[in-house]
């Protein structure tokens, strides 16, 4: 199976107002965008696109390996994957890539076996597959006031996670349905979904944590140091 990875790079850095975009904040003294690459190409992907700002285009290609393609991201999640999915396709060799992996460059830890295993599911037939944990906290929905006015229960809920895989003539289509309207759907599964394409689900892994705040970054550290 020939598969790009498009690694969705262009968001805003883990403070209100940093002018440093998240990706390229340091871990282990590497910025996150490098980590997510290597996770994909350990896990089997060979080619990579790489979603950026356009102010901090040079600084992404300075860190990046040669190999990888790096473009201008769009405002939104799925402008940026719009753009990438193009540059995959006129990078591509003969016959070109037959699948997606969406992967985001805040999970910069995302062990290359989750990577394999959406592979895995792809190669068997499945046309989306997203890597999924089991919600394990009580959930409850609250009225406006934040008062509980009811449980959820949790025994069918699942945690999303990245790389999300996707054959690539369906995700392509699925974006093509959704034109102008893609800033409502949270992410590319989302997307498919709406299409009316299942999505397959395979084990996730804690170490796949998403970086969103400075604490999040400094249990990241302490992982990569242990």
């Amino acid at each position: 199976m020939h598969a790009v990875g498009i690694v969705a790079a262009a968001g805003s850095g883990l403070r209100p107002g940093a002018e440093l975009p998240k990706a390229l904040v340091l871990l282990g003294g590497r910025p996150l965008v490098c980590w997510a690459v290597e996770s994909l190409r350990a896990g089997g992907v060979a080619e990579v696109v790489v979603a950026v700002p356009a102010p901090q285009r040079p600084a992404f290609t300075a860190v990046l390996p040669d190999d990888v393609h790096v473009v201008v991201g769009g405002d939104t999640r799925t402008a940026s994957v719009r753009a990438a999915l193009a540059a995959a396709r006129e990078h591509a060799g003969d016959p070109g890539p037959t699948a997606v992996l969406v992967h985001d460059a805040a999970r910069p830890l995302t062990p290359p076996n989750v990577v394999a295993r959406v592979l895995a599911a792809l190669a068997a037939g499945a046309l989306a597959v997203v890597p999924v944990l089991p919600v394990v906290d009580t959930t409850v929905v609250v009225d406006d006031d934040g008062v509980v006015i009811a449980d959820v229960p949790r025994a069918s809920l699942r945690r999303v996670q990245t790389p999300q895989g996707f054959d690539r003539a369906t995700l392509v289509a699925a974006y093509g349905r959704v034109h102008g309207t893609a800033a409502e759907f949270t992410d590319d599964a989302s997307v498919v979904r709406a299409a009316g394409v299942p999505v397959h689900t395979v084990a996730g892994d804690e170490r796949a944590a998403k970086i969103t705040v400075a604490s999040d970054l400094l249990a990241a550290e302490r992982e990569v140091a242990s």
